[in-house]
C-alpha cells in the first residue's frame, strides 16, 4: 500500500508545483495586459487553474502526504529533516493562499504590483522545491 500512497503523493506534488510555477507567470502577463479582452481571459484561466488544479493538487498532496507520514509516525516525528519539511510545506501552503490573494486583487482590478514584483514572485516555489526535495532524498540532519 506505501508504494501506491508514495505513487499518488509525488504525482499530487507535481501537479500542484505545476500550478505553483504557471500562475504568478499568468499574474506577470495580466499585470502587463492593457486591454479587456487579455484581462478577461487571464481573470478566467488564473481562476481555472488555481480552484481546478491548484487547490485540488495542494488538498491531495497534504492528504496523501499525512497519509504517508502515519505509517511510520514516530519515525518521521524524531527526524529533523521532516519537522522542516513540514514547516516549508506550511510556508507554502500560506504561499498557495498568497496567490489567491493576488488572483482576487488582479481580478478585481486592485493590484498595486507590478509585472516585475510578480516575476520575482514566481520564483518563489523553486526555492521550496528545492529545499524539499533536498530534505527529502539527502535527509540532511538525519
Amino acid at each position: 500500500m506505501y508504494e501506491w500512497v508514495l505513487a499518488f503523493h509525488i504525482i499530487a506534488v507535481i501537479c500542484w508545483f505545476a500550478a505553483l510555477f504557471y500562475l504568478p507567470r499568468l499574474f506577470v502577463y495580466h499585470a502587463m495586459s492593457e486591454d479587456s479582452l487579455s484581462i478577461e481571459r487571464f481573470i478566467v484561466m488564473e481562476r481555472k487553474l488555481y480552484r481546478g488544479i491548484a487547490t485540488p493538487s495542494m488538498i491531495a498532496t497534504v492528504a496523501l502526504g499525512a497519509w504517508l507520514a502515519s505509517m511510520s509516525l514516530d519515525y518521521y516525528l524524531s527526524q529533523l529533516w521532516f519537522q522542516l519539511k513540514v514547516l516549508l510545506i506550511v510556508v507554502l501552503i500560506a504561499y498557495h493562499f498568497a496567490c489567491a490573494y493576488h488572483l482576487k486583487q488582479l481580478r478585481d482590478g486592485t493590484s498595486i504590483k507590478s509585472h516585475i514584483y510578480f516575476r520575482f514572485f514566481n520564483e518563489i516555489p523553486v526555492l521550496f522545491l528545492i529545499a524539499i526535495v533536498i530534505l527529502v532524498v539527502v535527509k540532511p540532519f538525519s
